[in-house]
């Protein structure tokens, strides 16, 4: 797979949904057109009305150049700013939330701006789906990770206690606005945590654009915007089609959980903190499904080790020991961690799903997995 430079103009990327489709428009400095390129997509009248749900972080670099966008297009708006972080996915900030909305008299023909992450993201679009029966939402994804992930699709959800986006809905997008720029204002940190989720689009069936970014990876975190977009619009045409082929999740759109049974397991373990980021968990986890298919004999040893030296190579975490303040008083424990994947949300018929794989872009989904081999694989992992 090549890099022309001279394809990073805005893109559009089609989620065929039929009467319900919609744009995703990747490109740079999106930011400011950000009032003429929603207009189209608000209900009719001489001064349409939306509110804007951001996060405390996200409001002091973006919310000004939206909202002056947004005036020059005479669209009214309203915000609510909620706590940055994955703690503000729970049920009291959706009830704030919702409260603010129809304080504001957020109406059925208004829409809901979600200007932030995948927390932002999940909470506004949630809170969409359930106010006045449904109104509509616009994704203005300000983290590399929501950008290629959570933004696109339709889930919106909360955690509970007992387990990461236990409580959600599908909520499709009116319209998804991925400005690269935005990203500059990124730490490192959060960057890589979102690039473990385009790798994944390479590990489920597409090798060739593994093999891309392992030869461009290092420079797109390093800052190469052009390198970004490509990657960007890459992952949002593959999460397009299957989205297009399975929007409910019954069939191969959990091949997008590559990673997460494992990565959420031990994002409950950590509480959901800044201690684990998602996109961390995930680097984990795909780690974990490869070499988990690697002691079953799915999987060849090549493939497990190159995708973790391409993620060390990146200075992603791997393993468990990996992640700081992990607990050092038996508290990790196979049984554990188990338990936590028997609440993940893809359980059916009270049997855990697992995205494996046979190599690098030969992802499957399966139930059948003996549990001894899992309990097995686990009690190493929890000791390394």
């Amino acid at each position: 797979m090549t890099f022309d430079a001279t394809t990073t103009d805005a893109t559009t990327v089609v989620v065929d949904l039929g009467a319900r489709s919609y744009d995703i428009i990747v490109g740079k400095d999106l930011l400011p057109q950000a009032g003429p390129l929603i207009r189209p997509v608000l209900s009719a009248g001489d001064k349409p009305k939306v509110v804007i749900v951001t996060d405390d972080i996200v409001a002091g670099h973006h919310l000004k150049t939206l909202t002056s966008s947004l005036d020059a297009s005479d669209i009214a708006w309203s915000t609510i700013t909620v706590p940055a972080g994955e703690a503000s996915k729970n049920f009291q900030q959706l009830e704030l939330v919702l409260a603010q909305m129809i304080e504001a008299r957020i109406e059925r023909n208004d829409a809901v701006i979600a200007l932030g992450g995948g927390v932002i993201g999940d909470l506004a679009g949630f809170a969409a789906s359930v106010l006045r029966r449904g109104v509509d939402v616009i994704q203005i994804p300000t983290t590399l990770l929501a950008q290629v992930d959570s933004s696109v699709g339709g889930k919106t959800a909360i955690n509970a206690a007992q387990g990461k986006n236990l409580i959600g809905t599908f909520h499709q997008p009116r319209l998804v606005i991925a400005d690269i720029s935005v990203l500059q204002s990124l730490p490192p940190r959060e960057l890589k945590a979102g690039y473990a989720e385009i790798v994944k689009y390479g590990l489920i069936d597409d090798p060739a654009f593994f093999d891309w970014l392992v030869e461009n990876g290092s420079a797109l975190l390093d800052g190469d915007n052009d390198r970004r977009q490509f990657a960007v619009v890459k992952s949002c045409e593959a999460k397009a089609r299957m989205v297009a082929g399975d929007e409910r999740e019954t069939g191969n759109r959990a091949l997008l959980n590559l990673g997460h049974t494992f990565g959420h397991a031990l994002e409950a373990e950590m509480g959901y903190g800044d201690g684990l980021r998602h996109g961390e968990a995930v680097s984990i986890g795909m780690r974990m499904a490869f070499d988990f298919s690697l002691a079953t004999e799915l999987c060849p040893e090549e493939d497990t080790e190159r995708l973790k030296q391409h993620l060390i190579a990146c200075h992603m975490p791997v393993h468990i020991s990996d992640i700081p303040g992990k607990a050092q008083d038996g508290k990790w424990t196979a049984d554990v961690l188990l338990h936590h994947m028997g609440q993940d949300k893809k359980v059916s018929a009270g049997e855990m799903t697992f995205i494996l794989a046979k190599g690098i872009g030969q992802s499957f989904v399966t139930r059948d997995i003996d549990t001894e081999e899992l309990m097995t694989f686990l009690t190493v992992e929890v000791s390394k």
